[in-house]
């Protein structure tokens, strides 16, 4: 493939987040109903999932269910949370055969009861695999990510267990959803919106964006291989001038 000679293995983002977005008008544009356009988007989860493990990208969280997305039609949440069962279902063994490790952020608990349990099975089952993170942000929301975190700090520090002043960002971190993942290097929005919707606010302070105008069911290799090669070509300074990181 032409494009993955572009790509150097040795500078390859360690974590990339994706806003999968694109489902409804991809099957509005296809004449066809919104679920089989999500159909079709659970396949580019598989495709791009399976590409990142293979060229050694450590962690890749995708954002498959916002809090938001309570807000819609019944139908079509019902219709989410089935495509969501199947692709456990089936993707467990491949999981397992890839050395995937299965996490999952966000408010689990308000997850339909098969959803959680088939959820909590996979990631029991995947969690002594040694490749590539697989997690998913599922019921989630980066402000009530945040909040909850602030509410659990809040807790210890009544409870005696922290001092204000033992306060930190790199223990603030520690009561995310994320803790123990690091931050995304790389950020992929498909589907040619150009905002973060709500997504690892928090995390995300340096994280590199790629917005492009591909909806989700056609994102495939070639466009995720694409979006890397660009990361690839910018220069992430962290504050710090060009001579300083040149110098490190």
């Amino acid at each position: 493939m032409g494009i993955m000679k572009e790509i150097d293995p040795l500078r390859l983002p360690q974590h990339i987040a994706i806003i999968m977005d694109g489902n409804g008008r991809w099957a509005e544009f296809h004449t066809l109903g919104r679920i089989l356009g999500h159909r079709e988007g659970a396949e580019s989860v598989r495709i791009i999932t399976k590409t990142c493990c293979r060229i050694g990208v450590h962690c890749l969280t995708l954002y498959a269910f916002s809090v938001e997305n309570w807000l819609r039609p019944e139908v079509e949440i019902r219709a989410l949370m089935n495509l969501l069962l199947q692709y456990l279902e089936d993707e467990a063994r491949e999981m397992m055969d890839q050395g995937i490790r299965l996490t999952a952020i966000g408010d689990l608990d308000s997850l339909e009861a098969p959803v959680l349990r088939k959820l909590q099975e996979t990631i029991e089952k995947t969690a002594g695999n040694p490749g590539m993170i697989l997690n998913l942000a599922l019921s989630y929301g980066g402000r009530d990510e945040i909040a909850t975190a602030a509410k659990r700090m809040v807790g210890d520090a009544l409870a005696g267990k922290i001092a204000p002043a033992d306060v930190t960002r790199e223990l603030f971190s520690k009561y995310l959803y994320t803790t123990g993942i690091p931050d995304p290097d790389l950020l992929i929005r498909t589907g040619g919106e150009y905002r973060v919707s709500n997504f690892l606010l928090y995390q995300m302070a340096y994280t590199e964006f790629y917005f492009t105008d591909i909806l989700w069911p056609d994102f495939r290799e070639t466009d995720l291989l694409t979006a890397i090669a660009e990361y690839q070509r910018r220069e992430r300074r962290f504050g710090m001038t060009s001579e300083q990181i040149g110098g490190r």
